[in-house]
């Protein structure tokens, strides 16, 4: 039986557009952000649809049909593997994916490939969670805890994650080396977040880590990650 994408739930709560395109389903987080700058990064037609947090979309049926974890982003792209409709969850996996399905921002060659995904997964499995942490005992409720030990503890992991990222980006433009992957568009939506929303960067002591700032800065500046990080657009 062939489906399309009027045969997931999510789309009568989201209806598309243009169901031909690959669905969006996200908000401007780090996590977010990764998927809507590498659509913008591989020209891959898409439509994003806001899952507003404060409306608490993330918990409603019509999105945990999608991802019954209830996080974003997720996608259907109506034109996966075979033809048929391919639902995702997971922003590596996501990226992972696309990267696959159209060839670009993954290494060809099978060593720089699972060297390519093991940086992906360095920010899966540490930065992420560590800097989120980061940003709980610094920025939102967890500042005002009296004890500051387990703000210290997150701290010095995520300064012990910024050497790694600083040690591999020493003398590499990027951290595959002069080519620009999915680890990167995966790793620095993070450390902007770190630093920018959260306000982390004298916490974490960022002057230690010029590398990282360098690398940052060049990934900020690039138009697609210009793009990718306003998407999916406030709703009026």
């Amino acid at each position: 039986m062939t489906m399309t994408l009027s045969d997931f739930p999510i789309s009568r709560q989201w209806p598309a557009q243009h169901p031909e395109r690959l669905q969006l389903y996200s908000l401007p987080t780090p996590n977010g952000v990764k998927v809507s700058i590498m659509l913008e990064e591989i020209g891959l037609p898409y439509e994003a649809h806001r899952i507003d947090f404060e409306k608490q979309d993330q918990l409603s049926p019509a999105f945990l049909s999608l991802n019954p974890n209830n996080k974003i982003p997720a996608i259907v792209d109506p034109a996966g593997p075979g033809g048929q409709p391919l639902a995702l969850f997971e922003s590596g996996a996501i990226l992972w994916y696309l990267a696959e399905k159209t060839g670009h921002l993954i290494p060809a060659d099978p060593a720089a490939r699972y060297e390519t995904l093991q940086w992906l997964m360095f920010q899966m499995s540490g930065i992420g969670p560590m800097f989120g942490q980061v940003g709980f005992f610094h920025k939102f409720a967890g500042k005002d805890f009296e004890d500051k030990r387990p703000r210290d503890r997150y701290v010095a992991e995520s300064r012990r994650l910024l050497g790694v990222l600083n040690q591999r980006l020493e003398g590499r433009a990027w951290v595959m080396g002069s080519d620009y992957t999915i680890a990167d568009i995966a790793i620095f939506p993070w450390v902007r977040n770190l630093l920018g929303f959260y306000a982390a960067g004298d916490l974490v002591g960022i002057g230690d880590f010029a590398h990282v700032q360098r690398a940052l800065q060049a990934f900020v500046e690039r138009p697609a990650v210009s793009r990718g990080l306003l998407v999916p657009a406030a709703q009026p």
